[in-house]
């Protein structure tokens, strides 16, 4: 086997051979075309005044010129290239014909096999090749400071993100007067813009390299700083670093770059490290830098490498900072808040009772319960410490009494009640005001310390549902007649009853059986998974074509598709079959008549008697699919009728009309998290080939399928049994379960009873975020509004979904149930939470989370909407559990809720 091969390139010139015997432009010009940037700086060195003016006044108007060689030469070597390849592709398919092999066969074994063997690579960088140098002889001949600023960074050079010469630009600059290039340095620094790009293309470096070298302080430029930053940097050995260092701390975008820096990094290079070892600047004055960026505020990233600055310098907690980092307390990021926290709480800090007030009252309206927490223990210890009234404490506490957590005001009455003597009248009339706003349980505990408590009246529940949306049925139309122009349509088969229309055309009219113009890919596979491929060859094998095509073995195993897609090319299959045996009927029996995907029974009926009178024999799966789309409401005449056909067929479409099948359905769950469900569909053998083949488990993954959008017309009759098809779909699709949000959406209105399948399908759209998350409540209210809504079953399989399957989130749930329910249907919500909540909740020795209490709140909020009645064990036994943490108060409130009489309503 061989290697790829790198294409022969014409051999440029050494930088030996560009002579210093030539003119200085020819020098220059040859430099170019080789694409050698060291050899172009050691010609410009060597030029003399006169020489360098006039290589200066004709490199602007050879830029063009370079740019185009250097294009030709890379087209001149991808087209050797390209002639190698093609000769190492005739010689390999030359080889295998010489042994037999088709030469067809052999154009694919090579694309399949040894082409990329045999490619030949060509460096795209031979395009860009004269920019290097041309950027060199710029930077030396042209005069002034401002005109090799611009030549550097023209949008011409830009091209790939060239990278810049550094070290060759380094020598022709070193040669200019100092004040020159501090000039040229200051003017690059002015033209950084913090990009990714300079950073990459080596304008940065080349602009940080000249402002070493010029010696002095860097231009107040702030992306600059930036980009100092973005490079690994000696800070010891750096003379930018005095002059930079201070700027760190002031500069937007500094803390992003260095927010992954880690002072134990393995690779050596810290800036962390750097700064704490051996920066020029204090300590001290960099733990006031610290302070000042988090007083000047940002995001917890902007933030994080100065945080860990701070950590790894340790200051020692100072009296004088104290205000400080007060003022970081209420909003700063979390981190930042800690950290100054811990600095608050130092050995030799000592906070007045007005401070503690102001720290407690910061912390405890932070999101970040650790916080509150922390904030709660400061009030302790400002109590402990204290040795006169607590007075001053009494604002804080009153703070804490309007915090959200019930767990912090429960603790903050503790504290009240614990310290009510150290109060003054004053304080106490405080702290009894404030306490308006408790829960009357808590408020009830401060009534013997601080006397009664006028509660505040509770907001009154202001839900109105909304008008439940109303949802048009798709029409119910008779079906457009047979297709007549088959050869142009046989590849265009889109549309829902474009198929069907299709196979009834080719059957009912011979006169329209031409072979198409166009062609698909079914002489170049195996098996036929296409409809087109099968319309393709029924049409060419109906023309005579002599084409060496047989539908035997082209027909994939059913466990290989999906069995509704499988059902499709099973009915072309047979149509096929009978062509070539010459047993094609004069018409199909189960090209729906309804638009609904139904075949209405009397014309059924009508279609085998037509089938006796002419002595037909009907095609088995054609005879199963029209069963399928019977309509499950028949008119007893028709059934009488149908019970005077004499054919075998009349006799199996009596017994579908008199005991129609009706399969059993079930989703599996494995108690193990993260296993997906299965689909389980039973029933008793019909003998009905086609009609078994559906009625029975889905394959449990998601086998190859096509035409998703028309498998309803295969059982519009059954929409429990399609529901079941569609379930291994909804996970290992891309579209996740939102991509199946059509076909749910139609299964509301198709006939047949609804489980856990339907259940199943409907709830888990409910944990769609993002942009679908709206479109996937609708087919929830059309349920609804349909009443093929099994809302009790839909609520146990969203609970297990919520339990065993990673992708569907309780908030995004609420959320869901909380639109629907406000749309007007909350009774349905609440008929779904009562089979959610015994899946969903915890168990005696499961681990209770927030998400179950908020389950459990908004469980308490549409059982008041709906007015719920009837408890739920598992809910009782939740509410029946000593203590009070969230949760319990949560199944307390619906569980009383639920446990009132009828008469209360």
């Amino acid at each position: 086997m061989t290697t790829a091969q790198r294409a022969p390139e014409r051999a440029c010139p050494s930088p030996d051979e560009i002579s210093a015997s030539l003119s200085g432009w020819d020098a220059v010009r040859r430099a170019v075309a080789a694409g050698d940037a060291a050899a172009t700086a050691d010609v410009v060195l060597r030029l003399g005044t006169e020489e360098r003016r006039e290589i200066a006044g004709r490199l602007r108007a050879y830029v063009g010129e370079a740019r185009q060689a250097a294009h030709n030469r890379f087209d001149a070597a991808r087209q050797r290239a390209q002639e190698a390849e093609e000769r190492a592709q005739r010689e390999f398919v030359r080889e295998h014909v010489d042994r037999g092999v088709a030469e067809q066969v052999a154009q694919g074994w090579w694309w399949e096999g040894p082409y990329q063997h045999h490619q030949q690579v060509v460096d795209w960088s031979m395009r860009n090749a004269w920019i290097a140098p041309l950027r060199v002889a710029g930077a030396g001949t042209l005069g002034g400071a401002a005109a090799v600023a611009d030549w550097l960074l023209r949008r011409d050079f830009a091209e790939w993100s060239e990278r810049m010469p550094i070290e060759p630009l380094l020598r022709v600059v070193a040669a200019r007067p100092a004040e020159w290039q501090a000039d040229l340095a200051a003017r690059l620094a002015a033209r950084l813009r913090g990009t990714r790009a300079q950073l990459d293309n080596g304008t940065a470096g080349l602009t940080l390299e000249l402002l070493r070298r010029t010696g002095g302080p860097p231009p107040a430029h702030e992306p600059l700083v930036v980009a100092w930053a973005s490079t690994a940097s000696d800070l010891a050995a750096d003379p930018l670093a005095p002059h930079l260092i201070p700027r760190l701390f002031e500069v937007e975008g500094v803390g992003r770059v260095l927010r992954d820096d880690r002072a134990d990094d393995p690779s050596g290079r810290s800036w962390l490290r750097a700064l704490a070892e051996t920066s020029p600047v204090g300590r001290e004055e960099l733990v006031e830098g610290c302070l000042r960026r988090f007083l000047r505020g940002g995001t917890a990233v902007d933030l994080r490498f100065f945080v860990r600055l701070h950590d790894l310098l340790d200051p020692a907690p100072d009296q004088e900072r104290v205000r400080d980092y007060l003022r970081l307390l209420p909003a700063a990021p979390g981190p930042v808040a800690e950290l100054a926290l811990r600095m608050l709480r130092g050995p030799g800090v000592t906070l007045s009772g007005e401070e503690v007030g102001e720290a407690v009252t910061a912390l405890l309206f932070r999101p970040e319960s650790k916080l509150v927490r922390a904030g709660l223990t400061l009030l302790d210890r400002a109590a402990r410490d204290a040795a006169g009234d607590l007075d001053d404490l009494a604002p804080a506490l009153a703070s804490a009494f309007l915090c959200e957590s019930y767990e912090v005001r429960e603790r903050a009455v503790r504290w009240a009640v614990k310290h009510a003597r150290r109060l003054s009248a004053v304080g106490a009339e405080t702290v009894r005001e404030a306490a308006a706003v408790l829960p009357p349980d808590l408020a009830a505990r401060l009534t013997p310390g601080y006397g009664a408590v006028e509660i505040e009246a509770a907001p009154a529940d202001a839900f109105e549902p909304g008008e439940p949306p109303k949802f048009d049925a798709p029409a119910r139309r008779p079906v457009r007649p047979a297709m007549e122009a088959l050869a142009g349509t046989f590849n265009r088969l889109d549309h829902e009853f474009a198929f069907e229309r299709w196979l009834d055309g080719f059957v009912r009219h011979p006169h329209a059986r031409r072979a198409p113009a166009d062609v698909t890919d079914l002489r170049l596979v195996g098996e036929w998974l296409r409809l087109e491929q099968w319309t393709e060859v029924l049409l060419r094998a109906a023309a005579g074509e002599a084409v060496a095509l047989t539908a035997e073995g082209r027909l994939p195993g059913p466990g290989q598709i999906a069995p509704l897609h499988f059902a499709l090319l099973r009915r072309c299959a047979e149509v096929h079959a009978a062509l070539v045996e010459g047993a094609l009927p004069p018409y199909l029996l189960a090209t729906p008549t309804c638009t609904s995907g139904h075949l209405d029974t009397a014309e059924l009926v009508a279609r085998l008697e037509g089938y006796e009178r002419d002595g037909v024999r009907p095609l088995p799966d054609d005879l199963g699919q029209a069963l399928l789309r019977l309509p499950r409401t028949v008119d007893p005449d028709e059934v009488a009728r149908a019970g005077r056909l004499t054919s075998e067929a009349g006799a199996t479409l009596t017994r579908w009309l008199t005991h129609r099948p009706e399969p059993v359905t079930g989703v599996e769950w494995s108690a193990t998290p993260g296993v997906r469900p299965l689909a389980r569909v039973r029933h008793e053998p019909t003998g009905i080939a086609f009609v078994d083949t559906l009625f029975r488990d889905p394959p449990s993954r998601r086998w190859v399928s096509y035409y998703q959008s028309v498998w309803w017309l295969v059982l519009p009759s059954d929409r429990e049994v399609m529901a079941m098809h569609l379930v291994p779909y909804l996970y290992d699709d891309w579209r996740g379960p939102g991509g199946l949000q059509p076909e749910i959406s139609r299964l509301c209105h198709q006939e047949g009873p609804v489980g856990e399948g339907m259940a199943l399908l409907l709830g888990i759209l409910l944990g769609e975020e993002g942009w679908a998350a709206e479109r996937c409540r609708e087919p929830l209210l059309r349920a609804v509004a349909t009443g093929s809504l099994p809302a009790v079953e839909c609520g146990r399989q969203l609970g297990r979904c919520l339990r065993l399957l990673d992708g569907v989130r309780p908030a995004v749930v609420v959320r869901a149930l909380d639109e629907c329910a406000r749309r007007g249907a909350h009774q349905e919500v609440w008929q779904i939470m009562s089979g959610l909540l015994p899946v969903h909740l915890p168990g005696p020795s499961e681990r209770a989370t927030s998400a179950h209490t908020r389950m459990l709140e908004f469980a308490a909020e549409v059982a008041g909407w709906a007015g719920a009645r009837g408890v739920i064990p598992e809910v009782a036994a939740i509410a029946a559990r000593t203590g009070s943490s969230g949760l319990v108060r949560a199944a307390r409130r619906l569980h009383e809720q639920l446990a009132q009489e009828d008469a209360c309503r």
